[in-house]
């Protein structure tokens, strides 16, 4: 007889934007869902109660990606709000605060963003994957996976922002990493790779990406969503492509295809 329980995920940096399109892409995926962001607020209680409109259980976990020394504690607590952690989805990240010349980039820039970005996301992955080596599962028990959201930025180079594009391009290497360990647990590791995506975070360049996609930036001529990343998560979360381990996912209406 199958186990039936229902699977559980959990999603950094949940409470809003593309964490939030995420989160509500699991919970209808059939995912109880655990939003780990830094401040219970109103933005999260509005994702919280939209898991739930969605017919799951939701809990909220406060926590800072970048705090490593409290990684441990942090692992513990995602795995703790309902009993098993079957994915994580590392989508926390930062942007840089001034956008400005690449000779004029400032070591406090440089560790803020790789701090959250890359090494809070590392060292939170492995302490997941740890337990999740460590747990015993049973016949029927859902897929295993650990979805890192990196961006387009792994393969189009920001000279005004160098620093998150070496922070997601890295991520690449942590996907495939961590592949190569925890595949033979069962445990798959995917990247996905958003284009433009509308979000709190690209208002401030909203006209300009306007102007762009109008200008034929990408083939799918439009600016792409939460939900539109959400549903990739969702259909790796759930063991949708089963042989699959270590590879990235271009969520971006095409941004990456080279063109003449």
């Amino acid at each position: 007889m199958k186990n039936e329980r229902a699977p559980a995920a959990a999603v950094t940096g949940g409470r809003q934007g593309i964490g939030r399109g995420i989160a509500f892409a699991l919970a209808e995926a059939g995912f109880d869902v655990v939003v780990l962001d830094l401040a219970e607020d109103g933005a999260a209680a509005e994702t919280l109660a939209g898991i739930r409109a969605r017919g799951r259980r939701a809990a909220f976990v406060a926590g800072d990606v970048a705090a490593v020394e409290r990684r441990e504690e942090t692992a513990a607590a995602l795995f703790s709000a309902f009993g098993t952690l079957d994915c994580l989805v590392n989508n926390a990240g930062v942007q840089v605060k001034v956008r400005g010349d690449l000779l004029d980039v400032t070591p406090e820039s440089y560790d803020r963003v790789m701090g959250v970005n890359l090494r809070g996301t590392f060292f939170l992955t492995q302490a997941v994957a740890r337990r999740m080596a460590e747990e015993e599962r049973r016949p029927g028990d859902p897929h295993r996976s650990i979805v890192t959201v990196s961006s387009a930025n792994v393969f189009l180079v920001a000279p005004d922002r160098p620093e998150y594009c070496f922070s997601k391009m890295s991520l690449s290497m942590l996907t495939r990493a961590f592949a190569l360990r925890l595949g033979p647990l069962g445990i798959a590791t995917y990247e996905i790779r958003p284009g433009i995506i509308r979000t709190d975070m690209t208002l401030p360049v909203r006209e300009k990406y306007d102007r762009m996609i109008a200008g034929g930036l990408t083939p799918m001529a439009r600016w792409g969503e939460p939900e539109d990343v959400g549903r990739a998560v969702a259909t790796l979360a759930r063991g949708a492509l089963p042989f699959s381990t270590g590879d990235a996912f271009h969520i971006d209406g095409g941004l990456h295809i080279h063109k003449l």
